[in-house]
């Protein structure tokens, strides 16, 4: 550890060894103690905590909580009685002698430090200063300081280069929502934040780098989740002449390696689960499936094909079989039916298979004998059994509503391990899907990635939706942790893949100008992903959300309340951009 001008010691380097010697720490003034005339100050510092110890009331007199000090004075040991295990220097203190104020803190305090992370969250962020002096919240630091020299180690070790990408660049269709940057010199036009370094690493690849990293900063202008912020960082990378399978390598030894060496908890072996996207939605109603939980989503539209019950008809059928809880209360199945109806379903319908092989529920009444024998057979559901069924006209939302049924279920029934990081690979992402919006096709990942075929009838909507593309995500219960592809260096093939969304070869050559012309002086097949950095460190904590890993983020709205930030610009700021302000 490195000594500085203001002290010779960290606390945490305090024992008994030195006994019976003298020694100077400097650090925050966490809490006082008086027993009797015997004064006590618990003293912090980056490391730990040393008890310093006084009868001298006038050495504390005008000190005050989280004030900074150095402190010089014997360090002699504590009675067996007064140890603090809990300490690294529980078994020594300070009988100090000399106190030097270095800064008073003047002001009261917002929360205890020690319990800052009971406050709220918005009193967190906005004294994030205070709240990181709390070991528990500093040591995610520390963790993600710890995380980034060991990913960057391990792809200088695999012969990576790393390379900053710019900051500045120019706005582009990759999804979500630019955050734009007005420009001074060039009046009326607009830098972008990058969303990810994606053109910029496929140059790099045509620049003939052929292994790049970066550790990747992120800007989206989107609404946040617990899992999405509007910075973040990724490990990005990118390799020349690869194959899908040599990524997926890469990405399942750097995963597997960063949860084994973090985390005490059970992480899946490698290789990790492939599953295709199609399969992911059906089984599980989503891209991003925890495995964890064992409940699977079954298709029942065959088997209920000629219902007459009303909301079944004309329908996608998705069920759920869940063994032995026929016997649950009647409360703890209104509680699902009450969660379907919170996340917009009509409602939900469930039947419970008694011993005789007859069912109760509601719907129960309007199935044939035929109809009940073939849910028995197709789902070999079990006596005390309880089959879920959601159902919808739109496949994509049949299956939506299933997954969050499915996760609903896998919570009540504390059916997923906490102590368990399930990790898979989802591949073979459809090149495009259908937007029922927009009434337009979208790309249903990057715009960027290599059809399975080559695109040869922009007009058939039904042959473009099954076309697939090597796309790729890296889950983990339940999180995308990672995406990639392999890229499309075809520059006719990626025209037309633009031009399936709406987008003219005109337009598509000049929003893209820089890689339809770097790609004409040769480009090597190339592909790559990009692990997230805030994700790995939030499955690692156990952290709620991406906040609780970052130093500074903004809160759940998008505000920063420390730096008051978004602000207002000047009127001669303004005059400078050109720019006038309307505000509606």
């Amino acid at each position: 550890m490195t000594k500085n001008i203001y002290h010779t010691h960290h606390c945490v380097e305090i024992d008994k060894s030195f006994i019976g010697q003298e020694v100077t720490i400097s650090g925050w003034i966490e809490n006082f103690r008086d027993h009797g005339g015997v004064l006590f100050i618990d003293l912090r510092d980056n490391t730990e905590k040393l008890q310093i110890v006084s009868n001298d009331e006038k050495l504390f007199q005008g000190l005050t909580k989280e004030s900074v000090i150095k402190a010089t004075g014997s360090i002699r040991a504590r009675s067996v009685e007064t140890y603090n295990p809990n300490l690294k220097t529980g078994e020594v203190e300070m009988l100090v002698n000399k106190i030097e104020v270095l800064n008073l803190s003047k002001h009261e305090l917002p929360f205890q430090i020690a319990f800052s992370k009971e406050a709220s969250e918005e009193i967190r962020l906005k004294y994030r200063y205070l709240d990181m002096r709390n070991p528990q919240v500093k040591a995610n630091f520390q963790l993600r300081s710890d995380l980034l020299h060991f990913l960057r180690n391990k792809m200088y070790e695999l012969g990576f280069t790393e390379v900053q990408t710019p900051i500045l660049t120019a706005s582009s269709p990759e999804g979500a929502r630019d955050f734009v940057v007005p420009s001074r010199n060039f009046k009326g036009k607009f830098y972008a934040l990058p969303q990810a370094p994606q053109i910029y690493k496929e140059l790099l690849m045509v620049g003939g780098l052929e292994k790049y990293f970066q550790i990747a900063p992120c800007f989206r202008d989107e609404d946040a989740r617990k899992d999405r912020t509007l910075e973040f960082y990724q490990l990005d990378f990118e390799m020349s002449f690869v194959t899908e399978d040599e990524i997926l390598a890469l990405g399942e030894d750097i995963f597997y390696d960063v949860f084994t060496k973090f985390t005490n908890k059970e992480v899946s072996p490698k290789p990790f689960r492939r599953i295709p996207y199609q399969e992911a939605m059906e089984t599980y109603g989503t891209d991003k499936p925890d495995l964890r939980n064992p409940l699977i989503i079954e298709d029942a539209s065959e088997v209920l094909k000629n219902t007459t019950f009303g909301p079944f008809k004309n329908s996608t059928i998705k069920v759920i079989v869940v063994k032995n809880i026929g016997d649950y209360s009647n409360s703890w199945f209104n509680e699902v039916v009450a969660f379907a109806t919170k996340i917009g379903m009509p409602g939900i319908g469930y039947l419970t298979l008694l011993k005789d092989n007859s069912f109760k529920g509601p719907i129960d009444k309007f199935l044939t004998d035929d109809e009940r024998q073939a849910l028995i057979t197709k789902f070999n559901i079990e006596s005390n059994s309880v089959i879920f069924f959601i159902a919808d006209k739109k496949l994509k939302i049949a299956q939506k509503f299933a997954g969050q049924i499915r996760d609903e279920l896998g919570r009540k029934l504390n059916l997923i391990d906490p102590n368990k990081l399930e990790l898979c690979i989802i591949n073979d992402f459809p090149m495009f899907e259908y937007d029922d919006e927009k009434h337009k096709l979208e790309f249903c990942h990057n715009p960027f990635s290599l059809p399975h075929q080559e695109i040869t009838d922009i007009s058939n909507k039904d042959e473009l939706l099954k076309l697939l593309a090597y796309q790729y995500d890296f889950v983990c219960n339940g999180n995308e942790m990672a995406s990639g592809a392999i890229r499309n260096h075809n520059l006719d093939s990626l025209a037309k893949g633009f031009e399936v969304v709406g987008y003219s070869r005109q337009e598509v050559e000049e929003k893209f100008s820089s890689i339809f012309t770097a790609f004409k002086y040769g480009c090597p097949p190339h592909g790559g992903m990009a692990p997230g950095i805030d994700r790995m460190l939030m499955l690692i904590k156990d952290e709620p959300n991406l906040r609780e890993v970052q130093a500074f983020p903004t809160n759940a709205s998008g505000a920063d309340n420390m730096m008051n930030s978004p602000s207002e610009l000047t009127p001669l700021q303004l005059k400078e951009l050109g720019i006038k302000i309307e505000v509606k």
